[in-house]
């Protein structure tokens, strides 16, 4: 089954309002827009690592508003438990019976802010989530709401009270990102809105609307030789010298995903190698393990990723659908 180009435009179309009406909000971060985008359309999760007051929140916040679905915070701390995230079963005395109470993981869209502060326990908890769309509490499994999107923020520079995220984690991450500081004119309008208190965006579309972006986009062609890259790309990084471990199975299906959302969203019915380009640092970087004396000598997974689409070729033969 292929895309039609009635469905290309409306996806399209859709795409880019999606984007421009958290644009007002998160000024001048369009291209992290479109992926925090992209990752939702994909059915995956978007962590975003950077520094205090660059918008993370924001980005998070106004994604929630923009679709007329539910959306939730966690504010992870160190005494956070795992209950507090699924929910937890209470006995009710009047009725005899137990009752689950859901907790904030059962949302459209869930901002898991600092998710770094929580202990090890509380983060396992996100794993089943993330990974299948359930919650199982005392054997009893429960699907949360469909999209499902978890954007989780952490700060690089504060080490005092946070723990390393696990690498069976972050490999549920389908990208890593961030947003950094704007730029001059964008900082200007920033501080010319700050004196009407905080924007809000209407919302746009409905959880429905994203489910059928969903399914459109599964459906875009992927020529053999598109798919032959990819695959040559994730096994160079398990190949290269300064990396302890390589980009998982996991991560070629999530960069395969990634690659039709975004083609589609850039008017396409199909998956050019510019596409794969594009999305392999937010999609592998965040899933690779820098040995040692890499990682002494400075060496990062986003120039790893970058050395690994200079020495691999992508097909030179003509994509079409």
């Amino acid at each position: 089954m292929t895309v039609t180009p009635e469905q290309t435009t409306w996806f399209q179309e859709t795409f880019d309002l999606l984007v421009e009406n958290v644009e007002q909000v998160v000024l001048g971060k369009r291209h992290v827009i479109e992926l925090a985008f992209a990752a939702l359309v994909s059915r995956g999760h978007l962590l975003l690592e950077d520094f205090p007051g660059t918008g993370k929140t924001s980005l998070a916040r106004a994604m929630g508003e923009t679709m007329q679905g539910s959306s939730s915070r966690i504010q992870f701390t160190p005494d956070l438990l795992p209950g507090d995230v699924t929910g937890i079963t209470v006995y009710d005395q009047k009725r005899g019976e137990f009752e689950f109470h859901s907790g904030p993981i059962f949302a459209n869209i869930v901002l898991a802010d600092e998710i770094n502060r929580a202990s090890p326990k509380t983060q396992s908890a996100l794993l089943e989530v993330m990974e299948e769309g359930q919650v199982t509490v005392d054997g009893i499994s429960r699907r949360v709401p469909s999209p499902f999107l978890v954007v989780a923020t952490q700060n690089p520079v504060e080490q005092a009270g946070t723990y390393r995220l696990p690498e069976a984690q972050l490999d549920r991450f389908l990208m890593k990102t961030s947003l950094g500081y704007p730029d001059h004119a964008a900082t200007v309008r920033i501080l010319e809105g700050s004196a009407n208190g905080r924007r809000e965006v209407d919302a746009v579309i409905t959880p429905e609307a994203v489910e059928t972006m969903s399914a459109i986009a599964q459906d875009v062609y992927l020529n053999p030789l598109v798919l032959d890259y990819i695959a040559r790309v994730v096994e160079a990084t398990r190949q290269a010298a300064q990396v302890r471990l390589g980009v998982s199975v996991r991560g070629a299906l999530a960069l395969t995903r990634a690659a039709k959302t975004w083609a589609v969203a850039h008017g396409r019915g199909y998956v050019t190698p510019d596409d794969v380009k594009a999305l392999a640092e937010p999609v592998l970087a965040h899933r690779l393990i820098l040995d040692a004396e890499a990682e002494f000598d400075g060496v990062t997974p986003g120039a790893v990723i970058g050395q690994v689409l200079l020495d691999v070729s992508p097909p030179t033969q003509r994509e079409s659908a």
